[in-house]
This record gives structure tokens, C-alpha cells and sequence, in this order.
């Protein structure tokens, strides 16, 4: 790799490439990862930019396939569902929600989401709200390995894109 010192944004390899181009080619790296890592289970990286908050590309390291790529009519299995969830997530009522969540392209078919941590606080609240569920947080923090699932839902809250998603979820789970 070649290294200029007068120019200390080049990039040795990448020439003369803008920041969005270079995080185009870690996203494809990544896609490519994920196509050859099949042995390993998945975990969420996410890729940020210096000086902007989020990049919208969210990838799973060794998952199966989103969704949207299933078979039309295929949905979450209840024999499958009682092996991997919680019981109070595992209930018909909760299958049928799941079984939304999936087609919408919220979750996987290992129920976990393929959203941001905010929009992921505002599905599990307004699951736990359908299924009265009242340790909501308890419940899906362990489902979906995560911490501070209700600091992320305050955050959420304070973001004007939270109340469209919201209203998306009353939509899709009416």
C-alpha cells in the first residue's frame, strides 16, 4: 500500500475515492462475508460513517436469508417457535404477529430483528402491548441478546421517524 504524507486523506489502494464509494465496498466485503461464513450464528454489524450517524445498512454475519426472500405462505413454524422463544412469545396469538413481523421484513426466521436498536424497542413494546406481556423488556432483552432495550425505546420517543414506525406497527399488527 502506497502512503502519500502531504495527502492525509488518501488512501492507499482506494485512489481517489469518496467516503461513500469506500463504505460501498466494506458494505460489498461484508455481503460477501456473510455469503461464505455459514458455519458461524449471526451478529448485527453496522457500519457508521465519520460525521453522520447511521448508515442504513445493516448486515448479519452468517444468517440465513431475510424474509422477504422466503417462499410466499411460509411464515414461522409453532412447532419451531416453542424450541427457540420464550412460552409467552411462543403462543398462537404471538405466532400470528411474528408471522407479520417476518413478511414486513422486521424480523428473521430466527425472530430476531433486522431493524435498528430504536425501531427493534418500539416492535418488542408493541408486541409485548398486543400479547400483555408486562416484563416486555426482560423478555425480549434475552430473545434478542440485547441490553437497554427500554433506554433505546425512550430514544425512540424522542425521534420524529419513531412515530411513522409506530404507526406503521398499529398497521401492520391491526
Amino acid at each position: 500500500m502506497n502512503h502519500n504524507e502531504e495527502v492525509p486523506d488518501f488512501l492507499g489502494g482506494l485512489g481517489d475515492m469518496l467516503p461513500a464509494d469506500v463504505l460501498k465496498k466494506v458494505n460489498e466485503l461484508l455481503e460477501q462475508l456473510h455469503r461464505k461464513d455459514k458455519d458461524h450464528p449471526g451478529s448485527p454489524v453496522f457500519i457508521y460513517a465519520p460525521g453522520s450517524q447511521y448508515v442504513d445498512k445493516q448486515f448479519n454475519i452468517g444468517a440465513q436469508p431475510k424474509p422477504e426472500s422466503l417462499p410466499k405462505g411460509k411464515g414461522v413454524d409453532s412447532a419451531e417457535a416453542s424450541k427457540s422463544l420464550p412460552d409467552v412469545l411462543a403462543t398462537d396469538k404471538a405466532m400470528v404477529l411474528w408471522r407479520k413481523a417476518q413478511r414486513a421484513g422486521y424480523v428473521d426466521e430466527h425472530y430476531q430483528p433486522l431493524l435498528s436498536r430504536t425501531q427493534a424497542a418500539l416492535l418488542a413494546d408493541a408486541m409485548a402491548e398486543r400479547l400483555g406481556i408486562k416484563e416486555k423488556w426482560k423478555v425480549f432483552e434475552g430473545l434478542w441478546h440485547r441490553k437497554y432495550m427500554r433506554s433505546d425505546y425512550n430514544l425512540a420517543l424522542s425521534q420524529q421517524q419513531s412515530y411513522e414506525f409506530q404507526d406503521e406497527l398499529k398497521r401492520l399488527f391491526a
